[in-house]
């Protein structure tokens, strides 16, 4: 009886092995992809029972991080910038790099706010709107959110008075949480990240040319396991598609054919 018991613990032991060796891949992903992202990867680890560990921050700072050495299989970029960076550090595999996702950007007040239905255009006057308060935005020397915000305001005229009112965040998703808590009246941020926060509302669009296009990279790094490819491929699924577009992104890559 101990014999066969023995065995059978081996047995179920040996069994459970392959779960157990069973290494999650993980993703280094800007900010404002953390709501769509998680739903995309839930959905992938549904469809191919591969784990998949998300890590969500400025596009600058993940970028840093894998030149230090951290560990990612992917890396999706808020802006062409970051991914040029790593590519140039030689921490991406060239031949897996394309465009997955654009955005837009816009401005945000608090959902009670009187601040509403502005129209943004040349001689926007945003340190006029802020008043007495502060302007939230991302880093505008190196966190793409801040770098699309910075280039608006300076095509619009509005940079220069805009500058001193700045309340500068890590990244977009703190950016939202200022004016989300009532810290600054209004704040800078992509349509995206307004959509998922029902503390904020939309109160103008900057528009179309008055900052560089909003493009998310995505690429597997040098290092990336095996099944990266099986997750950059889902990425370009109708699957992933749907769950993109319902939070409001823009989907630039064509679905991959079968």
């Amino acid at each position: 009886m101990f014999k066969r018991l023995i065995a059978i613990a081996a047995l179920l032991f040996a069994a459970a092995q392959p779960l157990a060796a069973q290494e999650a891949i993980t993703v280094f992903a800007a900010a404002s992809m953390k709501n769509a992202l998680d739903d995309t990867n839930a959905a992938f680890t549904k469809a191919t029972n591969i784990k998949v560990t998300a890590s969500y921050a400025a596009s600058s700072a993940l970028a840093k991080q894998m030149e230090s050495g951290a560990p990612a299989d992917v890396f999706i970029s808020a802006d062409l910038n970051w991914m040029d960076y790593v590519a140039a550090k030689n921490l991406i595999k060239a031949g897996s790099r394309y465009n997955l996702l654009g955005n837009k950007l816009v401005l945000v007040s608090g959902k009670d706010s009187k601040i509403d239905n502005v129209k943004i255009e040349q001689g926007f006057d945003i340190a006029r709107l802020a008043g007495d308060g502060r302007i939230a935005v991302a880093d505008v020397k190196a966190v793409p959110a801040g770098l699309y915000a910075k280039a608006a305001l300076e095509k619009v005229g509005a940079w220069a008075a805009a500058e001193p009112k700045l309340a500068q965040a890590e990244n977009v998703r703190a950016t939202l949480a200022f004016v989300a808590r009532g810290e600054t009246q209004i704040g800078i941020v992509y349509e995206t990240d307004a959509k998922v926060e029902p503390n904020v509302k939309i109160a103008g669009f900057f528009p179309e040319g008055s900052y560089p296009p909003v493009v998310y990279p995505v690429a597997a790094t040098t290092s990336a396991k095996p099944d990266a490819a099986k997750y950059l491929d889902f990425l370009r699924s109708s699957s992933a598609k749907a769950i993109f577009e319902k939070y409001g992104f823009s989907v630039l890559a064509s679905a991959k054919a079968s």
